[in-house]
């Protein structure tokens, strides 16, 4: 059948139609694929200024009085006397027996071993506590309080104890410290020194016969070590002597000459190791380092409940006459009562070496043993957090975490300067000249 021209054209409209219509879902199509996936957002922009970490510090316990009799004290003569059979003589020997004791931090330790020297014998004015706190004057000056981690009790020290309160311009290391004491030394034309830790306690053997205090014991090794034939052997020829060691140098007594000659301590080993370095050093240049004994040495990690037991008194058992001589100093011709007078009036000295020297020596020992025991050994840095807004206030945190890094830093310092890593550094070897020219050893 013929189709006509105009039937023809009637499909055109529709197939154009069509057409449109493809194309334009086939273009829907392309433009949908090539357009690119979307962008992830953005993170939100950093906050202005520092992040903070954070920070929960424990609330310390307010420290207790460890020395009730003192904090009531108005003089000297309101603290019970040295005991009898340790009190030095009331001459000053001629020796001379200046002791220093470092400290930084936690006042009631510092308090015990000052007080442990005197009821031992040692002269009050013999004694030189180095305040190396870094806090200026600010301790003399009453300004810092006893939750602050550098508080010490100025008044205590130098007006009821009797002992010297020297400051340091600023804090140091260990090692500057010990250099300072040398230093000190030197400055007033000594032959020798005493020095020893702020965290022992010590006393005198009670329980030995024939005795002699802790102190006068001290003073027989310097005259030993003063004697013409002092460490001279069969032939003749004498041995020069560097540091005598009481309990290792816990309380050791230092020859200024020989330190000198070494050179001081290694300031750049600023804790740790920088006794292993000094003491090699002395045994590289053949110095006699003699072990000594002159009382009980305690490593302690806390003070006693009550410093009064240090001085070996015991309550009265009946009624004694008045032995007023025995009070140390004499309230009885003051003006001023003393708050201390019915303690002492009521108490007496204890039996040398009876039953009240074992308990003290037993709890020392036992304070002792707590601190091996604790695996960080000097926890007792640690029990003060305060002090925040006080003169040369620095946060205790970060006082620990900066004395930890520079304590390791200085270890490394004296591993490479000998190449080798121990304090057994005069046992393997190597000898004075030897710094800093050895490569590493097995040790490493």
């Amino acid at each position: 059948m013929a189709i006509s021209l105009r039937s023809r054209w009637a499909f055109f409209p529709l197939i154009l139609a069509l057409g449109a219509v493809t194309l334009y879902f086939l273009r829907l199509s392309l433009g949908h694929e090539a357009q690119p996936f979307p962008e992830a957002p953005k993170p939100p922009d950093p906050p202005k200024g520092p992040i903070y970490k954070d920070i929960h510090r424990e609330i310390v316990p307010p420290l207790p009085e460890y020395f009730p009799l003192a904090a009531k004290a108005n003089s000297p003569a309101d603290l019970p006397p040295v005991p009898s059979w340790n009190r030095p003589p009331k001459e000053h020997v001629p020796e001379t027996t200046r002791l220093y004791i470092g400290f930084t931090r936690f006042w009631p330790l510092l308090q015990q071993v000052v007080v442990s020297y005197i009821a031992a014998g040692w002269p009050p004015e013999d004694i030189y506590v180095v305040e190396n706190t870094g806090t200026m004057d600010a301790n003399k000056r009453g300004l810092l309080t006893i939750q602050n981690p550098f508080y010490l009790d100025y008044h205590r020290l130098t007006a009821l104890l009797g002992v010297n309160v020297v400051t340091t311009p600023s804090l140091q290391t260990f090692a500057q410290l010990q250099n300072f004491y040398l230093f000190e030394a030197i400055n007033n034309n000594l032959t020798h020194y005493f020095w020893s830790h702020m965290d022992v306690a010590v006393h005198s053997h009670e329980d030995k016969e024939p005795f002699q205090s802790l102190y006068m014991n001290a003073v027989d090794v310097v005259r030993e070590t003063q004697k013409p034939d002092y460490l001279v052997d069969e032939s003749g020829h004498k041995e020069e002597w560097g540091i005598q060691f009481f309990a290792y140098d816990w309380l050791s007594l230092v020859n200024v000459k020989t330190f000198a000659d070494l050179g001081g301590w290694d300031t750049m080993v600023g804790y740790y190791g920088t006794d292993c370095d000094m003491y090699a050093r002395l045994a590289m240049n053949d110095y006699a380092r003699p072990l000594q004994d002159a009382g009980m040495v305690y490593d302690v990690t806390n003070s006693l409940d009550d410093l009064e037991v240090l001085y070996r008194r015991r309550p009265k058992k009946q009624e004694a006459r008045d032995t007023r001589d025995g009070i140390a100093g004499s309230y009885y011709n003051s003006t001023i009562p003393s708050p201390n007078k019915a303690y002492l009036e009521s108490t007496e000295e204890d039996e040398k070496g009876g039953e009240g020297f074992k308990k003290l020596a037993a709890t020392l020992e036992q304070i002792q043993q707590d601190k091996r025991d604790d695996k960080y050994r000097n926890s007792w840095q640690l029990r003060q957090n305060g002090g925040e807004g006080e003169p040369y206030y620095y946060d205790p945190d970060g006082f620990e975490k900066a004395l930890q890094m520079t304590i390791e830093v200085g270890t490394k310092i004296n591993e490479e300067k000998w190449g080798h890593r121990g304090c057994d550094i005069g046992s393997v070897g190597l000898k004075q000249g030897d710094q800093w020219r050895v490569e590493h050893d097995s040790t490493f």
